[in-house]
């Protein structure tokens, strides 16, 4: 899932405290990178699901991917109608500005989908980066009541999911504040990343 990248509108909190222009740049400097290290496996299929359904100004790296538009409604009507429409089969849905996301990460939550009928993957601050459905023998439906960007979220989210059997997957961090970005940037340069 991806905002397009338009300046202003994205990673508002971060902008507070860096500049609208510089947060920019960072969550397009993130949506890019993701779309090449991704977009480059192909044990999967990565398509980008855009808000707002008619946007440009995507990355190159972003552009050659194929979009699908996001629609209308919360974040969580998003989300389950990018479950509902996708293509038969395991499908993850992830958000674009976790920075750490790897092939690997995505590699396992597949892994996981082939003993769990969902999996998620959990972020720092109570929310979850990846949430996956194997959606046979029936479309799961994760998001009804679920406060978004609360402590609380991924606890909301697993609620709905009683009766199904959940994995979990690695515990990431997105970059929604200045700590945030710092500490990326701090581990991007340990690891070469």
């Amino acid at each position: 899932m991806m905002k397009a990248p338009r300046i202003g509108a994205v990673k508002r909190r971060l902008a507070r405290q860096i500049g609208a222009v510089a947060a920019w740049r960072v969550y397009r400097a993130m949506a890019a990178d993701l779309c090449r290290r991704l977009g480059a496996d192909r044990r999967w299929t990565t398509i980008v699901s855009l808000t707002p359904d008619r946007a440009s100004g995507l990355p190159q790296a972003c552009r050659a991917l194929p979009a699908v538009p996001q629609g209308r409604g919360d974040l969580g009507a998003r989300m389950q109608r990018i479950l509902d429409c996708a293509p038969p089969g395991p499908v993850l849905v992830i958000g674009s500005d976790i920075p750490a996301i790897t092939p690997a990460h995505i590699a396992r939550a597949f892994r996981a989908l082939k003993r769990a009928d969902v999996v998620f993957g959990p972020a720092a601050d109570g929310g979850y980066w990846l949430v996956g459905a194997r959606r046979v023998p029936r479309k799961p439906r994760l998001f009804e009541g679920v406060r978004w960007s609360h402590r609380q979220t991924l606890a909301d989210t697993l609620k709905n999911a009683r009766g199904l059997k959940v994995g979990l997957v690695d515990t990431l961090r997105d970059v929604d504040d200045l700590d945030a970005l710092r500490a990326w940037t701090r581990s991007s340069r340990t690891t070469g990343a």
